[in-house]
């Protein structure tokens, strides 16, 4: 019969977290090889009888080649492996010699319950969705491969788990893999870390990826960073599987789901996600609407314009929205305006504003807005498409004739788009959103719209409750 190498995952130190058929498989061991740190662990499971072959850190490759020598000599060995024996254990190196040396040597590897597994359940349940585990340990694998790794994780929004994140030697790569984190993720990112899971010393910390210190960790650490969906529940992390997720919910329809997830996605890829939310907001849904990251560049929105618009809907202040073209007003959307009571008018197919146009010489944009002016001097004026609408409505601010409660500044094109923009800009006293430069049209001018009409839905980022 011939002999047998069993390597052991015996967990990350506590005896409770050790499997049955560990605890059997050392209990009958007649040779026991492993790193002298770890022997004490299973000394009260082991024979009186038993051999005891053990070394010190680094000397991996060591203790296995002693254990094939044992195994060809006739005698079954067991190798000790913290953890779990094939996470950054020794199970890979035993069958990498067995390949190797050509051996018939029969190999049993039983599993353990592995550090971050340990971690996971002392930080709650951070690892409910898909997750990946990277060693920060450049020994056997160059930095360059490392990062690069941290840098897929972060980017396809992993539970991250972080093994050998420091040491004495090592001192900076956990503070660079941070700071790639922090380009995928949101400072407010929940990170947990355990130092000496389940043993005595043993210390569980929870924080933001914003706040974490890297100078809180040690060799002896087991980080785990949160996805987009991780959130702190108490003392505790939890990463939703989905069962429970907003797709669940009844309110929420199938439309308002899909972008929740958009906004979510558009959020991760912003360059600044940290901005206000007042800006942050109708920034998604400008994007959203776009498919265009250089929003970020030009949409540019007064400090607390869409809390003040909405206040002044909401409180029944102000019951009218006008666009400058029929276009602009077709997608500002009917349940929002349906629940607080206000109606959207544009002026360009009236029959006025065609004879204003033709007498004034002016365009017939131009006379609907003047014409808007004189019945809803206060309404909240959209321009998705005109500038020279955009710029009558400048002229009449300043004769006083237009006082209204807010401005969507998105007229497109090449001629007077510019300068349209720029006009509106002087009037500090009245909220605007403005989309600088060439881009803009009545899709946008519309989802800005729709960004104020609900604007109580930004805290929760749960756009398109009237999809």
């Amino acid at each position: 019969m011939k002999a047998k190498i069993t390597v052991i995952g015996i967990g990350p130190g506590h005896p409770g977290d050790m499997t049955s058929q560990a605890i059997d498989a050392l209990r009958d061991a007649e040779i026991i090889i492993g790193y002298k740190y770890y022997i004490p662990f299973i000394l009260h499971l082991l024979k009186e009888s038993v051999e005891i072959i053990q070394n010190g850190m680094r000397q991996e490759q060591a203790r296995i080649e002693k254990a094939f020598e044992i195994a060809e000599n006739g005698h079954d060995v067991c190798v000790i492996s913290s953890g779990d024996a094939g996470i950054y254990g020794m199970a890979p190196l035993v069958y990498e010699m067995l390949r190797e040396r050509g051996s018939e040597i029969e190999v049993e590897v039983i599993p353990g319950i592995s550090a971050f597994q340990k971690a996971a359940s002392l930080l709650g349940a951070p690892v409910g969705h898909d997750f990946c585990v990277i060693s920060l340990s450049d020994l056997m694998t160059p930095w360059m491969v490392i990062e690069k790794r941290i840098k897929a994780a972060a980017e396809a929004d992993f539970v991250t788990a972080v093994y050998n994140p420091k040491s004495h030697g090592r001192y900076w790569e956990l503070y660079r893999l941070k700071e790639l984190f922090l380009k995928y993720r949101d400072s407010d990112t929940p990170v947990g870390y355990v130092r000496q899971a389940g043993r005595e010393e043993q210390k569980v910390t929870v924080t933001t990826l914003g706040s974490f210190d890297p100078e809180d960790v040690d060799m002896f650490t087991v980080v785990i960073i949160g996805n987009s969906q991780t959130y702190r529940f108490e003392e505790h992390m939890v990463t939703p599987r989905g069962y429970f997720g907003v797709e669940t919910h009844e309110d929420t329809g199938i439309g308002q789901s899909i972008m929740i997830e958009s906004f979510r996605t558009i959020e991760r890829e912003l360059a600044d996600p940290d901005i206000p939310l007042g800006r942050k907001w109708p920034l998604l849904h400008a994007i959203h609407t776009t498919a265009d990251f250089d929003m970020e560049n030009i949409v540019k929105v007064d400090e607390g314009s869409v809390e003040k618009i909405y206040n002044a809907f909401s409180s029944g202040d102000v019951k009218t929205i006008i666009t400058d073209v029929t276009m602009a007003a077709s997608g500002i959307r009917k349940g929002a305006l349906e629940r607080l009571g206000i109606s959207v008018k544009c002026y360009l197919s009236d029959p006025r504003a065609l004879d204003l146009a033709k007498k004034a010489n002016i365009t017939r944009t131009q006379a609907g807005i003047r014409l808007a002016v004189s019945e809803y001097p206060d309404a909240l004026y959209v321009f998705g498409n005109a500038p020279t609408a955009l710029m009558e409505l400048c002229t009449l601010i300043r004769s006083g004739k237009a006082r209204p409660c807010g401005i969507i500044a998105a007229p497109v094109g090449f001629v007077h788009v510019c300068e349209s923009k720029h006009m509106v800009k002087p009037f500090k006293n009245i909220p605007k959103i403005i989309v600088e430069g060439r881009k803009g049209g009545s899709n946008l001018a519309a989802t800005l719209v729709n960004s104020i009409l609900c604007w109580p839905d930004a805290e929760q980022l749960r756009p398109g409750r009237d999809v």
